[in-house]
Protein backbone atom coordinates (compact mmCIF):
# COMPACT_ATOMS: atom_id res chain seq x y z
CA UNK A 1 0.00 0.00 0.00
CA UNK A 2 1.20 3.68 -0.87
CA UNK A 3 1.00 6.66 1.61
CA UNK A 4 1.05 10.08 1.77
CA UNK A 5 2.53 12.23 4.38
CA UNK A 6 0.50 15.03 6.16
CA UNK A 7 1.61 17.58 4.44
CA UNK A 8 0.50 15.96 0.95
CA UNK A 9 -2.92 15.19 1.81
CA UNK A 10 -3.66 18.86 3.29
CA UNK A 11 -2.98 19.78 -0.28
CA UNK A 12 -4.89 16.83 -2.00
CA UNK A 13 -7.81 17.95 0.01
CA UNK A 14 -7.68 21.88 0.37
CA UNK A 15 -7.42 20.91 3.91
CA UNK A 16 -4.71 22.93 6.78
CA UNK A 17 -2.08 20.14 8.35
CA UNK A 18 -3.56 21.12 11.72
CA UNK A 19 -6.97 19.67 10.89
CA UNK A 20 -5.68 16.42 8.90
CA UNK A 21 -3.52 15.75 11.96
CA UNK A 22 -7.01 16.12 13.86
CA UNK A 23 -9.09 13.52 11.65
CA UNK A 24 -5.95 11.20 12.16
CA UNK A 25 -5.99 11.53 15.91
CA UNK A 26 -9.46 11.06 16.20
CA UNK A 27 -9.70 8.18 13.64
CA UNK A 28 -11.37 9.69 10.66
CA UNK A 29 -9.10 8.42 8.09
CA UNK A 30 -8.89 4.92 7.34
CA UNK A 31 -5.94 3.26 6.91
CA UNK A 32 -3.71 6.38 8.52
CA UNK A 33 -1.13 4.74 10.78
CA UNK A 34 1.31 6.83 13.24
CA UNK A 35 4.93 5.92 12.02
CA UNK A 36 7.30 7.65 15.09
CA UNK A 37 5.75 10.72 15.48
CA UNK A 38 4.53 11.10 11.86
CA UNK A 39 1.32 10.42 10.55
CA UNK A 40 0.97 7.95 7.06
CA UNK A 41 -1.87 8.27 5.09
CA UNK A 42 -2.99 5.75 2.32
CA UNK A 43 -2.93 7.23 -0.91
CA UNK A 44 -6.52 6.12 -1.84
CA UNK A 45 -7.93 7.04 1.79
CA UNK A 46 -11.29 8.78 1.25
CA UNK A 47 -11.37 12.84 2.60
CA UNK A 48 -13.38 12.64 5.70
CA UNK A 49 -17.11 14.90 5.64
CA UNK A 50 -16.70 18.18 7.65
CA UNK A 51 -19.77 17.86 9.86
CA UNK A 52 -19.43 22.12 10.36
CA UNK A 53 -20.81 22.43 6.89
CA UNK A 54 -23.33 19.12 6.85
CA UNK A 55 -26.56 22.19 7.44
CA UNK A 56 -29.48 20.07 9.64
CA UNK A 57 -26.83 17.25 10.52
CA UNK A 58 -26.84 16.98 14.72
CA UNK A 59 -25.80 13.55 14.40
CA UNK A 60 -21.85 14.39 15.40
CA UNK A 61 -23.24 16.53 18.17
CA UNK A 62 -26.15 14.67 19.85
CA UNK A 63 -25.61 11.18 19.00
CA UNK A 64 -23.30 8.94 21.47
CA UNK A 65 -24.52 5.62 20.38
CA UNK A 66 -24.57 5.27 23.95
CA UNK A 67 -26.86 1.88 23.70
CA UNK A 68 -25.01 -0.01 21.32
CA UNK A 69 -23.42 -2.60 22.14
CA UNK A 70 -22.55 -0.66 25.58
CA UNK A 71 -19.94 -2.87 26.90
CA UNK A 72 -17.38 -3.08 23.71
CA UNK A 73 -17.76 1.02 23.50
CA UNK A 74 -16.57 1.39 27.05
CA UNK A 75 -13.15 2.05 28.55
CA UNK A 76 -11.82 -0.58 31.05
CA UNK A 77 -9.07 -2.01 32.58
CA UNK A 78 -8.47 -5.53 32.53
CA UNK A 79 -9.83 -7.44 35.17
CA UNK A 80 -12.37 -4.71 35.77
CA UNK A 81 -14.98 -5.99 33.45
CA UNK A 82 -17.77 -6.99 35.79
CA UNK A 83 -17.19 -3.99 38.05
CA UNK A 84 -17.63 -0.75 35.14
CA UNK A 85 -21.32 -2.93 33.96
CA UNK A 86 -22.28 -2.88 37.71
CA UNK A 87 -22.12 0.71 38.02
CA UNK A 88 -24.14 1.28 34.93
CA UNK A 89 -27.91 2.67 35.65
CA UNK A 90 -30.24 -0.29 35.84
CA UNK A 91 -31.76 -0.60 32.49
CA UNK A 92 -31.99 -2.04 29.11
CA UNK A 93 -28.14 -0.67 28.51
CA UNK A 94 -26.99 -2.52 31.55
CA UNK A 95 -29.14 -5.77 30.56
CA UNK A 96 -27.24 -5.75 26.81
CA UNK A 97 -23.56 -4.77 28.39
CA UNK A 98 -24.47 -8.23 30.75
CA UNK A 99 -25.33 -10.11 27.44
CA UNK A 100 -21.87 -8.66 26.44
CA UNK A 101 -20.28 -9.68 29.06
CA UNK A 102 -21.76 -13.53 29.27
CA UNK A 103 -21.00 -13.67 25.55
CA UNK A 104 -17.21 -12.86 25.08
CA UNK A 105 -17.07 -15.19 28.03
CA UNK A 106 -17.71 -17.83 26.04
CA UNK A 107 -21.50 -18.64 28.21
CA UNK A 108 -23.93 -18.66 25.25
CA UNK A 109 -27.02 -19.65 27.25
CA UNK A 110 -27.09 -16.85 29.37
CA UNK A 111 -26.23 -14.18 26.74
CA UNK A 112 -29.08 -15.33 24.48
CA UNK A 113 -30.99 -15.02 27.63
CA UNK A 114 -29.96 -11.41 28.42
CA UNK A 115 -30.60 -10.24 25.01
CA UNK A 116 -33.98 -12.50 23.75
CA UNK A 117 -36.14 -9.83 25.97
CA UNK A 118 -35.04 -6.89 23.58
CA UNK A 119 -35.44 -8.18 19.95
CA UNK A 120 -38.29 -6.28 19.57
CA UNK A 121 -37.38 -2.92 21.41
CA UNK A 122 -38.85 0.04 19.73
CA UNK A 123 -35.11 1.65 20.49
CA UNK A 124 -33.19 0.81 17.31
CA UNK A 125 -29.52 0.60 19.00
CA UNK A 126 -30.72 -2.04 21.53
CA UNK A 127 -32.80 -3.91 19.46
CA UNK A 128 -29.83 -4.12 16.50
CA UNK A 129 -27.21 -5.29 19.47
CA UNK A 130 -29.50 -7.58 21.08
CA UNK A 131 -30.17 -9.16 17.69
CA UNK A 132 -26.47 -9.29 16.90
CA UNK A 133 -25.85 -11.05 20.45
CA UNK A 134 -28.35 -13.76 20.27
CA UNK A 135 -27.48 -14.70 16.63
CA UNK A 136 -23.63 -15.16 17.92
CA UNK A 137 -25.07 -16.79 20.86
CA UNK A 138 -27.60 -19.11 19.14
CA UNK A 139 -24.53 -20.35 16.69
CA UNK A 140 -22.92 -21.67 20.12
CA UNK A 141 -25.78 -23.48 21.53
CA UNK A 142 -26.66 -25.38 18.13
CA UNK A 143 -30.26 -23.17 17.96
CA UNK A 144 -29.49 -22.41 14.34
CA UNK A 145 -32.75 -21.74 13.24
CA UNK A 146 -32.97 -18.99 15.92
CA UNK A 147 -30.07 -17.18 14.79
CA UNK A 148 -30.55 -17.66 10.90
CA UNK A 149 -33.87 -15.66 11.87
CA UNK A 150 -32.48 -12.71 13.64
CA UNK A 151 -29.30 -12.97 10.85
CA UNK A 152 -32.35 -12.03 8.31
CA UNK A 153 -34.22 -9.50 10.43
CA UNK A 154 -31.11 -7.54 10.63
CA UNK A 155 -30.37 -7.75 6.87
CA UNK A 156 -34.48 -6.54 6.18
CA UNK A 157 -34.06 -4.14 9.00
CA UNK A 158 -31.06 -2.61 6.42
CA UNK A 159 -33.47 -2.26 3.99
CA UNK A 160 -36.18 -0.39 5.89
CA UNK A 161 -34.00 2.09 7.46
CA UNK A 162 -32.65 3.14 3.64
CA UNK A 163 -34.29 6.45 4.12
CA UNK A 164 -34.53 6.84 7.57
CA UNK A 165 -31.97 9.43 9.67
CA UNK A 166 -27.91 9.02 9.16
CA UNK A 167 -27.77 7.64 12.52
CA UNK A 168 -30.14 5.00 12.53
CA UNK A 169 -28.36 4.25 8.98
CA UNK A 170 -25.11 4.10 10.54
CA UNK A 171 -26.17 1.60 13.43
CA UNK A 172 -27.72 -0.65 10.89
CA UNK A 173 -24.39 -0.80 8.83
CA UNK A 174 -22.59 -1.58 11.32
CA UNK A 175 -24.37 -4.58 12.47
CA UNK A 176 -24.95 -5.57 9.11
CA UNK A 177 -21.51 -5.81 8.40
CA UNK A 178 -20.00 -7.22 11.42
CA UNK A 179 -22.53 -10.31 11.14
CA UNK A 180 -21.76 -11.22 7.18
CA UNK A 181 -18.12 -10.65 7.72
CA UNK A 182 -17.35 -12.72 10.96
CA UNK A 183 -19.44 -15.31 9.17
CA UNK A 184 -17.96 -15.08 6.14
CA UNK A 185 -21.44 -14.33 4.23
CA UNK A 186 -22.10 -12.14 1.29
CA UNK A 187 -22.11 -8.17 2.54
CA UNK A 188 -25.98 -7.53 2.53
CA UNK A 189 -26.35 -5.23 -0.78
CA UNK A 190 -27.69 -2.36 0.56
CA UNK A 191 -25.07 -1.95 2.89
CA UNK A 192 -22.75 1.43 2.92
CA UNK A 193 -19.06 2.17 2.20
CA UNK A 194 -17.15 1.50 5.83
CA UNK A 195 -15.38 5.06 4.85
CA UNK A 196 -18.99 6.46 5.29
CA UNK A 197 -20.08 5.32 8.64
CA UNK A 198 -16.56 4.74 10.52
CA UNK A 199 -15.77 8.31 11.47
CA UNK A 200 -19.39 8.99 12.60
CA UNK A 201 -19.21 5.84 15.54
CA UNK A 202 -17.41 6.68 19.04
CA UNK A 203 -13.83 5.28 19.51
CA UNK A 204 -14.88 2.30 21.06
CA UNK A 205 -17.07 1.12 18.18
CA UNK A 206 -15.19 2.90 15.31
CA UNK A 207 -12.21 0.32 16.65
CA UNK A 208 -14.30 -2.75 16.44
CA UNK A 209 -15.58 -1.71 13.10
CA UNK A 210 -11.84 -1.13 11.75
CA UNK A 211 -11.51 -4.87 12.85
CA UNK A 212 -14.32 -6.11 11.06
CA UNK A 213 -13.12 -4.46 7.95
CA UNK A 214 -9.50 -5.90 8.34
CA UNK A 215 -10.96 -8.85 8.47
CA UNK A 216 -12.85 -8.46 5.88
CA UNK A 217 -9.10 -7.35 3.67
CA UNK A 218 -7.92 -10.60 5.42
CA UNK A 219 -10.45 -12.77 3.82
CA UNK A 220 -9.85 -10.87 0.26
CA UNK A 221 -5.98 -12.14 1.22
CA UNK A 222 -5.24 -8.11 1.22
CA UNK A 223 -3.01 -8.77 4.70
CA UNK A 224 -0.52 -5.79 4.31
CA UNK A 225 -3.81 -3.27 4.10
CA UNK A 226 -5.02 -5.24 6.92
CA UNK A 227 -2.80 -4.87 9.69
CA UNK A 228 -1.79 -1.62 8.56
CA UNK A 229 -5.46 -0.93 9.82
CA UNK A 230 -5.32 -2.57 12.79
CA UNK A 231 -1.63 -0.96 13.90
CA UNK A 232 -3.37 2.55 13.16
CA UNK A 233 -6.25 1.61 15.09
CA UNK A 234 -3.99 0.40 18.20
CA UNK A 235 -1.66 3.59 17.85
CA UNK A 236 -4.79 5.44 18.38
CA UNK A 237 -5.36 3.76 21.42
CA UNK A 238 -7.72 0.91 20.84
CA UNK A 239 -6.06 -1.20 23.62
CA UNK A 240 -8.43 1.44 25.89
CA UNK A 241 -11.01 -0.59 25.04
CA UNK A 242 -10.25 -4.13 25.83
CA UNK A 243 -13.01 -6.22 23.65
CA UNK A 244 -12.53 -4.52 20.17
CA UNK A 245 -8.53 -4.53 20.92
CA UNK A 246 -8.60 -8.38 21.63
CA UNK A 247 -10.14 -9.21 18.52
CA UNK A 248 -8.06 -6.62 16.42
CA UNK A 249 -4.72 -8.03 17.79
CA UNK A 250 -6.35 -11.39 16.94
CA UNK A 251 -7.04 -10.19 12.98
CA UNK A 252 -3.40 -9.38 13.70
CA UNK A 253 -2.20 -12.81 14.94
CA UNK A 254 -3.75 -13.97 11.74
CA UNK A 255 -2.35 -10.93 8.85
CA UNK A 256 1.25 -12.15 10.74
CA UNK A 257 1.15 -15.52 10.33
CA UNK A 258 -0.07 -15.59 6.80
CA UNK A 259 3.06 -13.83 6.19
CA UNK A 260 5.09 -16.30 8.02
CA UNK A 261 6.44 -13.57 10.63
CA UNK A 262 6.02 -15.66 14.00
CA UNK A 263 7.44 -12.98 16.06
CA UNK A 264 5.23 -10.72 15.65
CA UNK A 265 2.17 -13.23 15.61
CA UNK A 266 3.05 -14.03 18.72
CA UNK A 267 3.45 -10.67 20.27
CA UNK A 268 -0.12 -9.98 19.32
CA UNK A 269 -1.59 -13.10 20.63
CA UNK A 270 0.38 -12.07 24.02
CA UNK A 271 -1.53 -8.98 24.11
CA UNK A 272 -4.73 -9.93 23.65
CA UNK A 273 -4.24 -12.98 25.85
CA UNK A 274 -3.29 -9.89 29.01
CA UNK A 275 -6.67 -8.23 28.16
CA UNK A 276 -8.94 -11.19 27.86
CA UNK A 277 -7.33 -13.33 30.74
CA UNK A 278 -8.23 -10.91 33.88
CA UNK A 279 -11.92 -11.26 32.86
CA UNK A 280 -12.07 -14.66 31.36
CA UNK A 281 -12.78 -12.87 28.00
CA UNK A 282 -12.37 -15.81 26.11
CA UNK A 283 -14.62 -15.96 22.98
CA UNK A 284 -13.14 -14.45 20.88
CA UNK A 285 -10.02 -16.93 20.74
CA UNK A 286 -12.24 -20.18 19.75
CA UNK A 287 -14.05 -17.81 17.44
CA UNK A 288 -10.67 -17.39 15.56
CA UNK A 289 -9.08 -20.75 16.53
CA UNK A 290 -8.35 -22.21 12.74
CA UNK A 291 -7.24 -19.10 11.14
CA UNK A 292 -4.61 -18.19 14.34
CA UNK A 293 -2.26 -20.70 12.46
CA UNK A 294 -1.68 -22.66 15.31
CA UNK A 295 -0.49 -20.19 17.70
CA UNK A 296 -3.19 -21.15 20.41
CA UNK A 297 -1.25 -24.93 20.17
CA UNK A 298 2.12 -23.02 20.22
CA UNK A 299 1.90 -20.19 22.82
CA UNK A 300 -1.63 -20.84 24.95
CA UNK A 301 -1.66 -24.87 25.89
CA UNK A 302 1.86 -24.88 26.79
CA UNK A 303 1.42 -22.33 29.77
CA UNK A 304 -2.48 -22.13 30.10
CA UNK A 305 -3.56 -25.88 29.48
CA UNK A 306 -6.75 -25.53 31.36
CA UNK A 307 -7.88 -21.94 29.51
CA UNK A 308 -7.13 -23.78 26.34
CA UNK A 309 -9.46 -26.78 27.01
CA UNK A 310 -12.12 -24.06 27.54
CA UNK A 311 -10.73 -22.10 23.77
CA UNK A 312 -11.57 -25.77 22.45
CA UNK A 313 -14.79 -26.23 23.46
CA UNK A 314 -15.89 -22.87 22.64
CA UNK A 315 -14.30 -23.79 18.92
CA UNK A 316 -16.11 -26.88 18.51
CA UNK A 317 -19.39 -25.33 19.78
CA UNK A 318 -19.48 -21.75 17.59
CA UNK A 319 -17.86 -23.47 14.79
CA UNK A 320 -20.97 -26.30 14.69
CA UNK A 321 -22.80 -23.15 14.31
CA UNK A 322 -21.33 -21.62 11.76
CA UNK A 323 -20.92 -25.35 9.07
CA UNK A 324 -24.77 -25.01 9.60
CA UNK A 325 -25.08 -21.72 8.90
CA UNK A 326 -22.91 -22.36 5.79
CA UNK A 327 -24.66 -25.48 4.53
CA UNK A 328 -28.31 -25.91 6.22
CA UNK A 329 -28.61 -29.11 4.89
CA UNK A 330 -25.50 -31.64 5.84
CA UNK A 331 -23.76 -28.88 7.24
CA UNK A 332 -20.56 -30.68 5.96
CA UNK A 333 -18.39 -29.28 2.69
CA UNK A 334 -16.49 -26.61 5.27
CA UNK A 335 -12.97 -27.50 7.03
CA UNK A 336 -14.21 -27.17 10.15
CA UNK A 337 -15.13 -31.18 10.00
CA UNK A 338 -11.54 -31.15 11.03
CA UNK A 339 -10.37 -31.67 14.57
CA UNK A 340 -8.65 -27.93 15.77
CA UNK A 341 -5.43 -29.34 15.19
CA UNK A 342 -5.89 -31.04 11.82
CA UNK A 343 -7.46 -27.48 10.71
CA UNK A 344 -4.30 -25.80 12.01
CA UNK A 345 -1.75 -28.25 10.36
CA UNK A 346 -3.89 -27.91 7.09
CA UNK A 347 -4.04 -24.55 7.12
CA UNK A 348 -0.61 -23.60 7.68
CA UNK A 349 -0.05 -26.51 5.02
CA UNK A 350 -2.06 -24.81 2.71
CA UNK A 351 -0.19 -21.72 3.31
CA UNK A 352 3.32 -23.23 1.96
CA UNK A 353 4.68 -24.34 5.51
CA UNK A 354 6.78 -27.36 5.20
CA UNK A 355 6.21 -30.12 7.27
CA UNK A 356 9.20 -29.21 9.22
CA UNK A 357 8.27 -25.83 9.39
CA UNK A 358 4.99 -26.86 11.08
CA UNK A 359 6.09 -29.09 13.51
CA UNK A 360 8.44 -26.37 14.57
CA UNK A 361 6.09 -23.83 15.48
CA UNK A 362 3.46 -26.56 17.25
CA UNK A 363 6.34 -28.38 19.06
CA UNK A 364 5.70 -31.72 17.41
CA UNK A 365 7.10 -34.28 15.21
CA UNK A 366 7.22 -34.13 11.49
CA UNK A 367 5.64 -37.55 11.77
CA UNK A 368 2.77 -36.17 13.43
CA UNK A 369 2.46 -33.52 11.17
CA UNK A 370 2.23 -35.86 8.10
CA UNK A 371 -0.03 -38.46 10.07
CA UNK A 372 -2.33 -34.73 10.69
CA UNK A 373 -2.15 -33.79 7.15
CA UNK A 374 -3.05 -37.47 5.71
CA UNK A 375 -6.04 -37.49 8.24
CA UNK A 376 -7.43 -33.76 6.65
CA UNK A 377 -7.04 -35.11 3.24
CA UNK A 378 -8.60 -38.58 3.72
CA UNK A 379 -11.61 -36.46 5.45
CA UNK A 380 -11.82 -33.60 3.22
CA UNK A 381 -12.05 -36.13 0.50
CA UNK A 382 -9.48 -34.36 -1.79
CA UNK A 383 -6.67 -36.08 -3.58
CA UNK A 384 -3.25 -34.37 -2.31
CA UNK A 385 -1.84 -31.42 -0.68
CA UNK A 386 -2.27 -29.14 -3.68
CA UNK A 387 -5.86 -30.25 -3.63
CA UNK A 388 -5.59 -29.80 0.27
CA UNK A 389 -4.51 -26.09 -0.37
CA UNK A 390 -7.70 -24.93 -2.83
CA UNK A 391 -10.08 -26.46 -0.61
CA UNK A 392 -9.02 -24.55 2.22
CA UNK A 393 -8.00 -21.41 0.79
CA UNK A 394 -10.80 -21.25 -1.11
Amino acid sequence: MEFMTVKEAAEKWNVSTRLIQRYCSNGRITGARKSGNVWEIPCDAIKPEDPRRKEGNNIYRNSSFQNLMPLMNTSFQPGECKKIISKMKEGARKDIAYAEYYYFRGNPQMSAQMAKQYLTCSNTELRLSACLIYAFSNLSIGQIEQARQVLEKIKSTLKEDKERAQQIKVIDAFIAMAAAVLLHLPLPEDIPSMQEFIPILPFGLRSFALYVEAHYLYLQKNYEKSIGMIEAALAMGANQYPIPAIYLHLAAVMDYMSLKQLEKAENHLLIAWELARPDDLIEGFGEHHGLLGGMLEAVIKPKWPEDFKRIISITYEFSAGWRKIHNPVTGHEVADDLSTTEFAVAMLAARGWTNSEIAKHLNISSNTVKNHISQAIKKLHVENRKALKQYMLK
